[in-house]
């Protein structure tokens, strides 16, 4: 047995001495060494394109503190005096110039975010540059960097690089005449706003379309006070890495499950390790509108800024992201349009983004035309031409071109709303009716129902879907139909006779309510809805279809000062004035008017737990309780929507 054993040593110690290595180092024997066998990758591919319409080039810009931008540029071939229209975008400069591999730029470009054939057939200069932070480009990323300033301590903001982008590209750019374009969708359109800010002199229009103005008051973050919780994914997605990758995870095919599972907002964000995020952190420090929000309010910085370079703001009518903002940044800015020939503004039955697309139908509702398409053709390319040709005719746009719901037509205004307007109060009336006649006192004087935390009326009906495009329903919810809500215990209704004559209205209706809670804190949602009549000949399915034409959520703890929050006295009357978000729309004859309030708009907007705390984003499970919630309609305690309302146009 010892001899077999030095025998098979003798052989180990042989192999070891052939490999050169000492026995000790065995594992680490080399590999075997084969014959070669040359990659067939080269060292670098230079690819052909000269078959391909247009030339692209990838520069890295230095802006003025030496962080270079990441920049796509598309020159048409034979391209002469072009023009340039810039696109900012934290959502990839790569990603949108790259939506199909083809050797022509209509397919390059068509998707988000681009007016493909406003660029195309324009023979114009394309470029889209990632913001700094974000994909390609250097420097430090901030959810929606806030100007130079108390927010923002740096010397570079979205206009500096805004400014020293377009000195490099008309130095650089040699087929282009020297005039630039700047353009957007929401977050894309937050930044054609900021350019406004010192423009630089070679800047000729902006196009903000569906902008991020102000994120608290009424756009992505809140809506006067109350969270919309459903962004959370996207403020986690968007800051967790530079290029995106790192997603926001579930567990339930119901997003109303994944966020009563969690309680609380901020709760979820833990469970998620969203507090490694600084916009979070910033949100959950800043619950009420303090400085931190009115600071960065894109509207209100530009009043304060002299108008020096022509706009044309877009909004869409059901803007399920940015309703708010498109109107508040046009208000801030009219005043300032003496001659009313440099601020322009445009308002298309819409989803958020959907007048790059196509725009015959949202949802339900059908138009007869591609309202999208004739805004591209008859209102922005000649706008863009106007300014950034050099020949070009004058563009012919009227101030004001507002699509009018209802009637389906276009409408040519000197200005928004159109004068004159008469603010007309349709009371809440007892029996559950709406009237144009005060309540009177021998009504009883309040409705009442019970809102539950524990089942918060869902924003849409189950199963809810998470925010997002494509496959998902998301862009269409503001168009559902109501008649889900209307048929709950712990909703309100009322509605009109069948009307006999059109109603019209242009602009923000303004909800009144007298309501109390026997809690100490409250959400109130309302919501002006157009219902159709009973049948529809040739719509079998918008038969008795509840359309909403505006609604909005108000957070209670705020109706005495949006900074500082303050519990409601229980079982008090309280009076809750909030507007509602910019409508065009005409209720036709046979049509009833209705409103609906309510207590929670769930998931997309976080729970009111209905008792008071100090940080709703902190809410404990004891603070959610069940609350009666009352509206008033007394002659002395009317409530009341203000509508804007405005002459019939017979044609």
């Amino acid at each position: 047995m010892k001899s077999s054993l030095r025998f098979v040593a003798s052989c180990w110690l042989a192999a070891l001495t052939q490999l050169n290595l000492p026995a000790g180092r065995a594992a680490e024997a080399t590999p075997p060494q084969y014959p070669s066998l040359p990659s067939e990758t080269p060292e670098k591919f230079e690819p052909k394109r000269d078959r391909f319409d247009h030339t692209r080039r990838e520069m890295m810009i230095p802006m003025r503190d030496g962080v270079k931008l990441h920049t796509v540029i598309l020159v048409p071939k034979g391209a002469t005096r072009a023009p340039i229209l810039l696109t900012r975008t934290p959502y990839d400069a790569d990603k949108l110039t790259g939506h199909a591999e083809s050797a022509h730029l209509g397919p390059v470009l068509q998707g988000y975010d681009n007016a493909t054939d406003v660029i195309v057939e324009g023979g114009y200069i394309r470029v889209v540059q990632d913001i700094r932070g974000k994909h390609g480009s250097e420097g430090d990323y901030v959810m929606n960097r806030p100007p130079r300033g108390p927010l923002n301590p740096t010397p570079v903001d979205h206009s500096t690089d805004t400014y020293d982008t377009i000195e490099w590209l008309v130095k650089n750019t040699p087929e282009t005449n020297g005039k630039v374009g700047i353009l957007g969708i929401s977050y894309d359109g937050f930044l054609p706003l900021m350019a406004l800010f010192n423009p630089h002199p070679a800047l000729k229009v902006s196009v903000p379309m569906n902008p991020m103005v102000d994120g608290w008051m009424g756009d992505d973050w809140f809506h006067n006070g109350a969270f919309r919780q459903q962004n959370m994914p996207y403020i986690h997605d968007q800051q967790a890495t530079r290029k995106s990758t790192e997603k926001w995870w579930t567990s339930y095919f119901d997003d109303y499950d994944v966020y009563m599972q969690a309680g609380s907002a901020g709760e979820l964000g833990r469970q998620r390790g969203l507090e490694q995020v600084g916009f979070w952190r910033k949100i959950l420090e800043h619950p009420a509108y303090d400085a931190f929000w009115r600071d960065q309010a894109v509207d209100k910085l530009l009043a304060a800024q002299p108008l020096q370079v022509p706009v044309m703001i877009v909004h869409s009518l059901w803007d399920q992201e940015d309703i708010y903002g498109a109107i508040a940044v046009y208000a801030a800015l009219e005043p300032k349009d003496t001659n009313n020939d440099r601020v322009f503004l445009v308002l298309g039955p819409w989803h958020h983004g959907q007048e790059i697309g196509d725009g015959s139908s949202l949802g339900a509702l059908k138009f007869g035309s591609d309202t999208a398409l004739h805004f591209r053709r008859e209102i922005l390319r000649p706008f863009l031409d106007h300014y950034l040709k050099d020949d070009a005719p004058p563009a012919n746009v009227a101030p004001v071109n507002a699509y009018e719901t209802g009637t389906n037509r276009w409408r040519q205004q000197p200005a928004w709303p159109a004068p004159p307007l008469r603010p007309t109060p349709l009371y809440l009336r007892a029996g559950g009716k709406v009237d144009f006649a005060a309540p009177r006192t021998d009504e009883s004087p309040f409705d009442e129902y019970i809102s539950d935390p524990a089942k918060p009326v869902p924003f849409r009906a189950r199963p809810i879907q998470p925010i997002g495009y494509g496959e998902f329903t998301w862009p269409r919810w503001l168009v559902d139909d109501q008649r889900e809500a209307s048929g709950r215990p712990d909703v309100l209704v009322f509605v009109s006779d069948s009307l006999t004559a059109p109603t019209k209205i242009s602009g923000q209706p303004i909800a009144n309510l007298v309501a109390s809670t026997s809690g100490t804190d409250s959400d109130w949602v309302v919501k002006l809805i157009d219902v159709y009549p009973d049948e529809v000949a040739g719509q079998s399915a918008m038969g008795g279809y509840q359309l909403m034409v505006s609604a909005d959520i108000f957070r209670g703890r705020y109706r005495q000062s949006l900074e500082r929050p303050q519990p409601i006295a229980a079982n008090e009357p309280q009076s809750y004035r909030f507007a509602l978000p910019t409508a065009n729309h005409v209720f036709l004859p046979g049509h009833r008017i209705m409103v609906q309030v309510q207590s929670s708009w769930f998931p997309l907007y976080d729970r009111n737990p209905q008792t008071f705390v100090p940080n709703i984003f902190w809410a404990k499970p004891a603070d959610y309780r069940k609350a009666t919630q009352r509206i008033y309609h007394q002659p002395n305690r009317a409530s009341f929507i203000e509508l804007p309302a405005a002459p019939v146009e017979r044609r």
